[in-house]
């Protein structure tokens, strides 16, 4: 997730957070982070796997939707209840252009703790697709724990990383610097499972993005239920 606050702020419940020009970097990229990564296979496999599981009428989290595309409109046609959740304004407004039967909201992870814009064990399933890899690494696991209240008790949750032994480390991409950070795979096991998931699969790939302004990168995705 992404903040469009400047500077720090304090997390009664975690570390402070900082989301300095994390905002702003996808409201300047807008569409054009669909045209680097064209093709999401591990990202649709992984939406169609909840669809399925969860079925017509259920109730799901995008968190850090995007452009709402391909997954806020994968889990819409397929007949679910889709709410979401970024904090970029500029991609909020190409999700609601390229969803229109999806709620949208605009916030940070860290803000939907308990007495939050949503309910707790309200969803049926969540889908986090690149989104926790923006945080700083003491985050992961709060931003983990929030997700497990908002389910309902073995609810499901796709989770996507990239695979890097890294903690807020800066980057260009598209023209824009942000920072992310992530974990090899065994240790994302761990801060999963430490969260209260278990973890039922897991999928990776080798993705080349069609923009030379990003580098390959291997793609983690772990297919969990509310333990």
């Amino acid at each position: 997730m992404r903040r469009a606050d400047r500077g720090a702020v304090p997390h009664a419940d975690g570390p402070r957070r900082d989301r300095a020009g994390q905002a702003e970097a996808f409201d300047a990229i807008g569409d054009r982070y669909d045209e680097a990564f064209p093709h999401k296979e591990g990202q649709i496999a992984a939406g169609a796997w909840l669809a399925a599981s969860l079925g017509p009428g259920a109730r799901v989290l995008d968190l850090g939707c995007g452009t709402g595309l391909p997954t806020a409109r994968q889990l819409a046609d397929a007949g679910l209840r889709v709410t979401g959740v970024d904090l970029s304004a500029g991609m909020l407004a190409l999700a609601r252009e390229n969803v229109a039967g999806a709620t949208f909201l605009q916030a940070d992870i860290a803000d939907l703790i308990e007495g939050g814009p949503l309910a707790a064990a309200s969803f049926d399933g969540v889908a986090a697709f690149f989104s926790l890899l923006m945080l700083p690494r003491p985050e992961i696991p709060y931003a983990l724990g929030a997700i497990r209240d908002l389910l309902k008790p073995a609810g499901l949750m796709a989770l996507s990383m990239v695979e890097a032994d890294v903690d807020d480390v800066a980057i260009p991409f598209l023209g824009n610097t942000i920072r992310v950070s992530g974990y090899l795979r065994d240790e994302l096991h761990h801060v999963v499972a430490d969260a209260g998931f278990d973890v039922i699969k897991e999928d990776s790939y080798a993705y080349a993005p069609a923009s030379t302004d990003v580098p390959p990168e291997e793609q983690i995705f772990l297919y969990c239920r509310r333990a």
